[in-house]
């Protein structure tokens, strides 16, 4: 397995972030909220003005991550306050999840966060990523219900990573 890189994405980027994002959604989550309800998410979140907003107003950091010489995913964070993180976003395409990847982009987010604390959430039916958080040390914080607009809502678990 090769080693993997986190790219700091500028505004230059966010067509990659958007592409990834279409390419992952579409690869992972048809059968856990549906075909509308992605593309509805995707059409909110992942547009030049909404990512924007997330970098330029809310500060949310965009990364690249890349291996095998090349994109194979994105991850962004922002900072609650000191030493505690969230995670909104953290995908790796699909078709090479599972190999380890995911595990080196959470220890390369510590490296460079030194992070005591994350959070996140995560929909309530994606088995998958649920077990990957465990295997990484997080725990259900709580049950979380969201509701994005158009008549969705986002049935979540809100995690928690502690430094130990």
């Amino acid at each position: 397995m090769q080693p993997i890189k986190l790219k700091a994405a500028g505004t230059e980027d966010l067509e990659t972030v958007a592409a990834l994002a279409r390419l992952i959604w579409n690869q992972h989550y048809p059968s856990i909220i549906g075909q509308k309800q992605i593309d509805y998410m995707l059409g909110k979140m992942y547009n030049r003005e909404s990512l924007l907003e997330q970098i330029q107003v809310k500060h949310h950091r965009f990364y690249l991550v890349e291996a095998c010489e090349k994109t194979i995913g994105f991850v962004s964070l922002h900072q609650e306050d000191k030493n505690n993180w969230f995670i909104p976003k953290f995908y790796i395409d699909q078709t090479i999840a599972g190999k380890g990847y995911g595990t080196m982009v959470f220890k390369e987010l510590l490296q460079l966060t030194r992070a005591n604390c994350f959070r996140l959430t995560v929909n309530r039916q994606n088995f998958k990523a649920i077990n990957f958080y465990f295997k990484l040390g997080f725990k259900i914080e709580k049950v979380a219900d969201f509701d994005i607009g158009d008549g969705y809502v986002m049935n979540d678990f809100v995690m928690v990573w502690l430094k130990v």
